[in-house]
């Protein structure tokens, strides 16, 4: 993407830029992909060579990222992405984000002796949606066949692929609840009772039996001569094996036997065959807000999406020196924002009416913008609509389920941004960083399991205009114990659910739980001009809130984006187990500058400092109209993403 994408030069309100980036701001006209893992951007790039089409080369990505990012995705997690095809620029939203069993009720949990759903065990499993999800958008809108697009899913799990550092470091972290409680776990990520080496070759059979059996479902389908139809046909009945037939069947079966959760007690999971077969997965309409001349498309507030848009109605009056991040200023401004989005996601977001029309309104946000003061506000302050909000969360600093405290360990990225220290079995991934002030932008895994952060992003465009943004999450290696006969585990997503009575997003059998998983599309003069999003939990707007705002009214190039400095407050209930929040907190990378930070301590924030290259995973596609050339860009930390294109 050339910068006239979004803006024509380097906004003088705004901090310049740096001359070199970590890579190149690619750019070209054919294609172009960017992922979090490598072989997964390889992957989706080498379909759109082969003459695919972006959804076919984000599916076959997506399912490759299964394989090669599973301590961040599964199969048996979920996804939520938004796209624009080339004959409908209409932003829609992919739905993959599976519903509540129907035995999942609070009383239920309750009757158990939790107070809280589990960050790690598969009573916390809500339906799985992921691959149903990745189904259904091939169907509608790619044109390969399911057997093509799954090869190189199949070969890499079949045939192996050399393991992340990352995926090991997890993998090391929770050994022993493997070795301990979860032996099927054990078998499955500690080959000879060893943690693999980085770079070792990883197999994982099963699952690509599993995908096998999902093409063998559909081979024998034919409907008379229209090819176009038969492929769709395969695809269908692929999806009707996947929620009918022998992987329902095993996780049913699979469940009903207690095992060790996060709450360090043993429970049996709810989730049964008939939840799977009663799903679907779908599409709906973007929600979508104007922003500097843009149009930004996110999820309805099933998820967190519209948070970010409530935040941009907030800043887009404001002077641009208010929009710099990389000031005191601005990110004062900026923090502040988002503290008053995020209490309305508290009070009113869930799988329910939600009146996302007033949320967004003008009056409302000149209501709200007017609480933005010159200092660090440390309470959550929803607004007031005509709807009642829902009864709000329990404010916890830390959390004791029956025991010793459980601060709120870097949820989702860093330790010790939510609460003064880690937990004493808290680790973080890679276990060799500094385990207080840089995690590289992974998520924390507890030797428990339960995981703050997740998730992995894919981004696609090609040439003749189709564009996805997709977060595929949940059902990682350590959320549940591994199920045999599918070579993956179940998710832990309704952990983002309250057990209290009357919150906006109390855990419901049949509701979704309120997603994290947050891509977006943005759009100008009705054109898609770029799908970007970032792992990260209730961070991923956050960050890129920063993106947008550099972009679109700075005049960064997306390279130049990804790569600044980022920050991100946790002034608000967290979404993952414990649920603790920090008032006032403000987690920041250190390239921030120690003017800035000492600039945002004396305007009262609690400054947690996460070292030079710790937040955010960012990754984007873009597309320029009026030239055809697109363009990509990918996140450096961590040494894992990467866009490619031509």
């Amino acid at each position: 993407m050339s910068t006239s994408t979004m803006s024509t030069t380097t906004n003088p309100a705004f901090t310049t830029p740096p001359a070199e980036t970590t890579r190149p701001d690619l750019q070209g006209t054919f294609g172009m992909a960017a992922s979090t893992h490598w072989i997964a951007t390889a992957t989706a790039q080498a379909v759109l060579e082969r003459g695919g089409n972006a959804f076919d080369a984000a599916v076959a990505g997506a399912f490759v990222l299964h394989v090669v990012e599973p301590h961040l995705n599964g199969p048996g997690g979920d996804v939520t992405a938004v796209f624009a095809t080339a004959s409908d620029k209409t932003p829609t939203v992919l739905v993959g984000q599976g519903p509540a069993p129907a035995g999942a009720t609070p009383e239920h949990f309750r009757s158990e002796g939790l107070d809280l759903v589990p960050g790690a065990g598969a009573l916390a499993a809500a339906v799985p949606g992921a691959v149903d999800a990745w189904l259904l958008l091939l169907a509608e809108h790619g044109t390969w066949e399911l057997a093509d697009v799954l090869a190189p899913a199949i070969g890499y799990a079949r045939d192996g692929h050399p393991v992340a550092p990352r995926v090991v470091a997890t993998i090391a972290t929770v050994q022993d609840l493997f070795r301990d409680h979860w032996p099927s776990s054990a078998e499955r990520w500690l080959p000879g009772g060893s943690v693999p080496v980085a770079g070792a070759m990883v197999r994982n059979e099963t699952y690509a039996s599993v995908l096998e059996r999902l093409v063998q479902a559909g081979s024998g389908v034919t409907t008379g001569d229209d090819t176009a139809d038969a492929r769709v046909a395969r695809i269908e009945a692929a999806r009707t094996e996947w929620a009918e037939g022998s992987v329902a069947q095993a996780i049913d079966a699979f469940v009903r036997t207690p095992h060790r959760h996060a709450s360090g007690t043993d429970h049996a999971g709810v989730v049964r065959a008939s939840d799977l077969a009663a799903f679907r997965a779908s599409t709906e309409p973007a929600t979508t807000a104007e922003f500097r001349g843009h149009t930004i498309a996110k999820t309805g507030p099933w998820g967190q999406g519209p948070a970010l848009l409530q935040t941009l109605r907030l800043l887009d009056p404001m002077d641009d020196e208010r929009l710099d991040p990389s000031t005191v200023l601005g990110a004062h401004t900026i923090a502040e924002a988002q503290k008053l989005a995020l209490a309305d996601r508290e009070a009113y977001y869930g799988d329910g009416d939600v009146p996302m029309a007033e949320l967004l309104s003008d009056a409302y946000s000149d209501e709200r913008r007017a609480l933005i003061g010159d200092r660090a506000s440390h309470e959550l302050r929803p607004g007031t609509v005509s709807v009642p909000a829902g009864a709000l969360p329990p404010l916890r600093v830390t959390y004791t389920p029956g025991g010793e405290p459980i601060a709120g360990v870097g949820e989702p990225t860093v330790p010790g941004a939510r609460g003064d220290a880690p937990a004493p079995d808290a680790v973080a991934v890679p276990a060799e960083d500094d385990a207080v002030h840089e995690d590289r932008g992974e998520p924390i895994v507890m030797a428990t399991g339960e995981t703050r952060g997740d998730t992995c992003h894919i981004d696609v465009v090609d040439r003749w205009g189709n564009i996805v943004s997709a977060t595929p999450s949940g059902g990682w290696l350590q959320s549940s114990p591994t199920i045999p006969e599918l070579g993956f585990c179940l998710g832990t997503r309704m952990q983002m659910t309250w057990l209290e009575e009357g919150t906006a997003s109390t855990l419901t059998p049949g509701a979704r739980p309120r997603t994290t998983l947050t891509p977006t599309l943005v759009l100008r003069d009705g054109e898609p001009v770029v799908a970007m999003g970032s792992p990260g939990g209730d961070q991923q707007d956050q960050w890129q809130l920063l993106f947008l705002l550099r972009t679109i009214v700075g005049g960064w190039t997306p390279q130049q984006a990804i790569d600044a400095p980022a920050l991100h407050t946790t002034s608000f209930p967290g979404s993952f187990w414990p649920r603790t929040w920090t008032p006032g907190g403000l987690v920041v990378e250190d390239r921030l500058g120690d003017d800035v930070i000492a600039g945002l301590e004396e305007l009262g924030h609690v400054v947690t400092r996460a070292g030079d290259w710790s937040l955010g995973r960012l990754s984007c596609v873009t597309r320029d109209p009026d030239t055809g050339v697109m363009g990509a860009a990918a996140n450096p930390r961590g040494a894992q993403g990467y866009a490619a294109g031509r």
